[in-house]
């Protein structure tokens, strides 16, 4: 097992850390260990830790489950190391061994103890990955959603909290009456504006709670806007012992990502932070530029490709992209419909960007699936194809692509491919919509879907009957027969 005792003991083919795990002192709570965050975030403060030690991390779960449990026993059994393993799509691997995660505490276990920490002069920064939905933002009022069940019972029992609104606001609390500074709260999540969406969800639980203290959190604690990127495929545990077998380490928590990364972040800090830039961080004054550019091209592209590719019964994003007429949509997609309407940010070459995108998915080693692309699909609609379709919509612009990607959503929502095989799809945004909407014969029903209300208020009639014409095609005759129809 990989552990600070037999650390020494490993290949000299692992990179290991360039600084004593047991010097690290912790300067930042995040809230959500997964993948991502291990990939990302974790490594970029492991590259600064030689040079500033108080900047470990404590990581925390906020699930209470069997499966959360086991997880928290091997973080501790292994003294928080984990293995990252990041690979070209040439077929290059590096792999190093992370000790940037100093301690892991599961809160339902010992919340006290998670308190005392965010509690602590010496944590200046928390962070989290808790996904897109995590910040209990109501879709219909855009405000933070106070009839949220675990939110009502934490702001019945402030002292002994369960959301991550509850602790931040309570040590929040804590600080500000021992006259401590406040915190920064840096969200990583794969949200435009996320830090801006982060201060709506405190700053909503906080005003509810102690209008007072919200006022001070507002005057004393930062929420900086971050764009972050990197593919970090799901390890199963045949992945994972591939993974060790590789690299010759027993550990029970490999990670494995590509060799790409990135963070673009607003350098607004409310008590210091470390040298980030010194590990490739870029710092600006406004990430907008850079947001629009990954949503709308990769993370967009990443969609418009996995929808037919299901449906065509592709398991794996490198699979779909190696499909000639596929690969070619996207990047018709990109030329025609994204980049004229983008602004690039400087020293961004939006070519070279989509060059970048479509290697990127052709990474074999990710084996990222495309139905976990593809899940919650409403919600990603909604993020990564909106501006685009806006824009056409407004500008009287050829929309055949849009449709097409929209027509190949609606099929492969209805749950069988090609080949006549079921898969299911995850849409926790349709737990309230008729399934008649999906699975009717009638192909303008499910133009009604939640994933395509952000346009309803211009006039789509024209996009409409296109996306019904090309779910007769792909219904009839196929994917491919569809895509032939598009625009050369």
């Amino acid at each position: 097992m990989l552990t600070l005792e037999n650390i020494g003991k490993v290949s000299s083919s692992v990179h290991l850390p360039d600084y004593n795990p047991l010097d690290i002192k912790a300067g930042i709570v995040h809230f959500g260990v997964g993948n991502f965050f291990r990939a990302h975030e974790a490594l970029y403060i492991d590259k600064i830790l030689k040079a500033e030690p108080t900047w470990g991390i404590i990581g925390v779960g906020l699930t209470d489950s069997d499966h959360s449990r086991k997880k928290a026993a091997m973080f501790k059994a292994q003294d928080c190391l984990y293995s990252l393993t990041e690979c070209a799509p040439g077929g290059a691997r590096t792999v190093r061994v992370i000790a940037a995660l100093r301690d892991y505490l599961l809160a339902a276990q010992d919340p006290q103890k998670v308190l005392e920490h965010l509690s602590h002069p010496d944590i200046r920064i928390v962070s989290m990955t808790i996904t897109e939905g995590g910040y209990n933002i109501n879709e219909v009022t855009g405000a933070f959603d106070l009839d949220n069940h675990a939110v009502r019972r934490d702001l019945q029992n402030p002292e002994n909290p369960a959301t991550i609104f509850g602790y931040v606001v309570a040590a929040l609390r804590r600080r500000r009456d021992a006259g401590l500074k406040a915190f920064t709260i840096m969200s990583c999540d794969n949200l435009r504006h996320n830090g801006d969406v982060a201060r709506k969800a405190f700053l909503g639980f906080a005003q509810a709670h102690d209008p007072e203290l919200a006022e001070w959190i507002a005057h004393n604690a930062t929420f900086p806007n971050a764009m972050v990127d990197r593919i970090t495929p799901t390890v199963t545990p045949d992945c994972a012992q591939q993974l060790n077998t590789a690299s010759g380490l027993e550990d029970d928590l490999p990670v494995v990502a590509e060799d790409f990364h990135q963070w673009v972040l607003e350098d607004s800090f409310a008590d210091g932070r470390p040298d980030l830039a010194h590990a490739g961080v870029q710092f600006v004054k406004d990430v907008t530029d850079y947001e629009h550019v990954k949503i709308r091209m990769l993370n967009a592209s990443h969609i418009m490709l996995s929808f037919p590719a299901i449906l065509l019964g592709y398991a794996h994003v490198d699979q779909a992209v190696k499909d000639p007429a596929l690969k070619q949509n996207v990047e018709n997609f990109l030329n025609r419909d994204v980049i004229p309407t983008l602004k690039a940010p400087p020293g961004v070459d939006l070519q070279e960007y989509m060059q970048s995108v479509l290697s990127r998915f052709s990474n074999p080693a990710m084996a990222d699936q495309t139905l976990r692309i593809a899940s919650d699909g409403c919600a990603k609609i909604q993020v990564f194809w909106t501006e685009t379709v806006r824009k056409l919509l407004l500008g009287n612009k050829d929309c055949s692509r849009m449709a097409f990607g929209m027509a190949a959503y609606l099929e492969m929502l209805r749950g069988v491919n090609a080949l006549g095989q079921t898969y299911t799809t995850s849409e926790p945004a349709y737990a309230q919509v008729p399934e008649a909407l999906i699975h009717s014969d009638d192909y303008a029903a499910g133009l009604k879907l939640p994933a395509f209300d952000a346009w309803r208020d211009l006039d789509s009639s024209v996009l409409d009957r296109e996306v019904i014409e090309l779910r007769k095609i792909i219904r009839s005759q196929g994917v491919l027969a569809a895509l032939a129809t598009l625009p050369a």
